[in-house]
């Protein structure tokens, strides 16, 4: 079966590679290690890059090193979101009704991913770039674009989920739902060194 994988990236972080040694993820492997039967067409991984932070000044490096991972896999196409910061006054927490107080505090939000995925899924889908789709996500908010390829189209949708507890919603509109676990994750790394057209490069040290 053709599939093409849509990758959620920010939600794959969140909810599966946090915090964990697997961090260096060969995507493809991945995919191919949880679909056996499938033939991975393309895989779309939808992220923003971030900026370094003070309390961790190498955040961006490490994601513009991973990227460049991804880059040497040919079927794997990232396309781009961004971040949106500002700042919005929120209620402290603790204060009573009649003297709540107030603090201003930096949101970061990211934008346009989901909305990317779902253009992609939907337009894929029309042009017949894949037999099955498939998303690596637990957004419920992309329960829309699925249950219109699903219905209009008539095309399997399924879902990877990154969390414990895959959403309801998903799951009712899905053709099927996988939980990407850790002995997956540990199987689909990448070597610690590769090579691209620039040279060699290697996973970061703090993975």
């Amino acid at each position: 079966m053709r599939t093409s994988v849509y990758i959620d990236g920010f939600n794959l972080y969140y909810g599966a590679l946090r915090g964990t040694p697997y961090q260096w993820l060969d995507l493809n492997k991945m995919c191919c290690t949880i679909l056996p039967k499938h033939q991975i067409h393309t895989i779309k991984y939808f992220t923003a890059r971030v900026s370094a932070r003070p309390n961790d000044p190498g955040q961006s490096a490490r994601q513009q090193t991973y990227l460049r991972a991804l880059r040497t896999l040919p079927n794997v196409e990232i396309i781009f979101g961004h971040f949106l910061t500002h700042e919005v006054y929120m209620p402290l927490a603790g204060c009573p009704p009649q003297n709540q107080q107030y603090v201003k505090v930096i949101r970061t939000e990211e934008k346009g991913s989901d909305v990317n995925l779902a253009a992609h899924l939907l337009n894929d889908g029309y042009k017949g770039e894949y037999e099955v789709a498939v998303v690596i996500t637990n957004d419920s908010d992309l329960q829309a674009p699925i249950r219109i390829v699903r219905q209009e189209l008539q095309l399997p949708v399924g879902i990877l989920n990154p969390y414990r507890q895959a959403s309801r919603e998903l799951v009712r509109h899905a053709s099927f739902v996988k939980t990407i676990r850790k002995g997956l994750l540990a199987a689909s790394q990448f070597p610690p060194t590769l090579q691209d057209s620039t040279g060699l490069f290697s996973k970061p040290s703090t993975w």
